[in-house]
């Protein structure tokens, strides 16, 4: 166990704080937090190549091609979930207004 000990102390007019405090039990107050699981969209055959620029597209053309077929549905949870994992805000909601205004590229 690594310990740190520092005392007040006060020295030719200076005053120097300390503090006693042992790793281990600021370790273990990093150890008592719950585990958090990070997902993000499975990888696409389609689209190997590290770049996600095309992933994040087609996922949101898909989520969208999906509402359309089937309306609000949980079957189309999952691409909502991966298209606002791989997608920069700032595309999503420029897309959306896009979609409002009759003008977004992409195939819907």
């Amino acid at each position: 166990m690594i310990e740190f000990s520092l005392s007040w102390q006060e020295t030719n007019s200076h005053q120097v704080i300390s503090i006693s405090s042992h790793i281990s039990s600021i370790l273990s107050l990093f150890l008592v937090l719950p585990q958090i699981a990070l997902k993000t969209a499975p990888a696409d055959f389609r689209l190997p190549t590290t770049n996600q620029t095309r992933h994040c597209f087609t996922c949101y053309i898909e989520f969208h091609g999906c509402l359309a077929a089937k309306g609000e549905s949980n079957e189309c949870e999952r691409f909502a979930k991966y298209y606002r994992s791989l997608c920069p805000g700032e595309w999503v909601e420029r897309w959306n207004e896009q979609r409002e205004n009759g003008t977004f590229p992409g195939p819907l």
